[in-house]
Formats: structure tokens, sequence, C-alpha cells
């Protein structure tokens, strides 16, 4: 089989290798799409503060099984699945106690280990979640991204009839409206500082939209939501500036959910956080029950993925599609790796 190697920054090879032999408790997966996340673009620049090289990538990845291991049961040939790309060790205090998505050993395949960037891949059933036929491969893939704003609407409680502020309007960002209007926010207001992905958000659900190069966010959250403002802000971008908005902006006892990963070291004013007894809240990843709802969600229509589908890539034109991004920052959501076309 052809398998990716990132071997540097940028530099992407390609060797033929044997298919996986299956160990106990494993299936073998065809490999359908992959979908390019920050993260990897990260990698790509060489950016990625925990990934070494060389590196194969591939963690929002969709396939179907084509061979399942003797001991496992739950899982058959033939099926469509996503995979859940953490790997975790099951025994610290986190693991224990359900929330392995803090692993204290966290590897995330594609970064700390071997990532599904091949024709097939061996996994773990563990790590298999089984989607409906009738969704699209390309749909599949983008489960992954889905989980984490699932995982980000739940990190607050209850979002129904809420008020929320969105600062970013890339594809979590996006995803994120979409998954709020979903669990029944009353308004959701998404900020950028590009009118093309505003106007995507706004396709996509969110009832303001505001380009806060041209508005101030302070009097673009009084202007659509009146002197009671948001009930909750989650900032998506990941910077200085987003995070001073979030703070200086929000009402009194609210609160803040840091969704994105900040570069390098934040700059936080925890006077008026603390003035305000606002909570400073945050989110990892995601959970088995997040990929659960997140299929639901897109089953039942309310969730849209297509709209964030930018363009296609072959599997060898991989380096072309950090080119193509890297050149389309702006009007590029999502990009898709095509491994394998034969059963679209």
């Amino acid at each position: 089989m052809l398998q990716s190697v990132m071997v540097s920054p940028g530099k992407i090879e390609f060797h033929e290798v044997e298919k996986p032999e299956l160990k106990p408790g494993q299936v073998l997966i065809k490999i359908m799409r992959i979908g390019i996340c920050g993260s990897d673009i990260h990698v790509n620049h060489g950016k990625h503060p925990f990934t070494k090289y060389p590196v194969t990538q591939g963690h929002e990845v969709s396939g179907k099984i084509v061979e399942v291991a003797e001991d496992v049961e739950h899982l058959k040939v033939g099926q469509k699945v996503t995979i859940e790309p953490q790997v975790v060790c099951g025994k610290c205090h986190p693991c224990r106690t359900g929330k392995y998505n803090l692993c204290e050993e966290l590897k995330v395949m594609g970064f700390q280990t071997v990532g599904a960037g091949s024709e097939y891949f061996a996994v773990d059933a563990k790590n298999v979640t089984t989607v409906p036929d009738h969704l699209s491969y390309d749909e599949a893939a983008m489960i992954e991204p889905l989980a984490v704003t699932v995982h980000a609407a739940n990190r607050v409680g209850d979002v129904k009839d809420k008020d929320i502020v969105v600062i970013g309007a890339g594809p979590i960002g996006i995803l994120l409206v979409q998954t709020l209007k979903a669990k029944g926010a009353r308004k959701v207001m998404v900020t950028d500082v590009s009118d093309y992905r505003l106007e995507l958000a706004l396709k996509c659900g969110a009832d303001f939209a505001v380009n806060t190069k041209k508005e101030d966010f302070g009097e673009a959250m009084l202007r659509c939501f009146g002197p009671d403002k948001a009930d909750v802000i989650y900032d998506c971008a990941g910077n200085n500036t987003t995070m001073e908005q979030a703070i200086k902006h929000s009402r009194k006892g609210s609160i803040i959910v840091l969704v994105a990963v900040f570069e390098g070291m934040a700059t936080v004013d925890l006077a008026t956080l603390n003035d305000k007894e606002l909570d400073l809240n945050t989110t990892m990843m995601y959970r088995h029950e997040d990929y659960v709802e997140a299929i639901e969600l897109v089953e039942a229509g309310k969730v849209k993925l297509t709209p964030l589908m930018s363009k296609h890539f072959a599997f060898r034109d991989w380096e072309k599609a950090y080119e193509y991004i890297d050149n389309n920052r702006e009007i590029t959501m999502k990009v898709l790796i095509d491994v394998n076309n034969d059963d679209d």
C-alpha cells in the first residue's frame, strides 16, 4: 500500500509499504478521505510544538472496514466509519473517571503517533465509530471537527435560549455556530475580520455577523443583544486581541470558553476577569458521546457540512493542498484529501 510521510516541514514523501497485519482487537480500514485542520497546517510549517518528524498525518478521516480481528464482535466488514484519534493510557485519573480526552499520557494520531495517511490503516476497534451509510465519506471525515464543537457547546451545560457570541468564523467557529443553534441557542453573533467568512457563517445559521475591523466588538454586542449582552462568549480565534474583547465586553457573571489553542504565551486581564466574576472555561477535543451527538446532528439535518468543503486533492497531491491553503487562507475552510475514490 501507499503511505504518506512528512519527512520535514513542507516535505511529504510517499512510500510503498506492506499492508498492516491486524493485532487482536483491531480492524483494518480502507481510508477514503482525510481532512486538513489548523493543527496539521502548523505541522506543515514546522510550528507544532508537540510533533516530531518524520510523521504520518491524518486524524480527520473516513473509510470502510475491510478486515476485522477475530476477537472484535461489534464491528463488521463493509461498515462506513470514522476514527477517534486519541491514544490514551486508560490508567490515569482522567481515564479512570471517564475524561480520557484529558489523559495524562495523551497522544493524537497524526501528531505524536502514526496517523491514518495511508491507503489502509489498522486501528484499535475502540477508536472506531460507525457512520450511517447515507452520509458521504466527505461528511464522515468532518465528524471529528464537529465533535470538537459539540464538546465545546456541552462545556457550559444547556445552551437553550441563551444569547451567545462566537469569535472567529473559521471551520470550527462556523461548526460551533451550527451546533449552538441546533442545541437551541436563542441568538448567535459571530465575529471575524473576513467578510467572506462572515457571509458563510450567516448562510450556516448565524443570526448576526460582525466584522470587528469595521465595528467595535462591544458596540456590536449591544446592538445585537441589548444591555444584557451575551450569556456565553466562545473564543475560536485564540489570540490576545480576541480574549481581551471577550473579557472587556462580557456581562458580569457570564461565561467565556476558550476553544482555540494559543500559539504563544497569553496576556490576559485577570483583574477585570476577577472584578466581573467571569467563568473562564476551556475545552479539549472530545469523547465518544460527542461523536455520537455530532453524527445525530448531521443525520437530523441540523448541521450542514457541505458548505464548509472548499476543495479536494488527490492523495499524492497532499503538498499541493497545503500550497493551496497557504495561498487562499481567507476563502479556504475544509480541504479534503481523496485517498481512495473507488467506493463513491
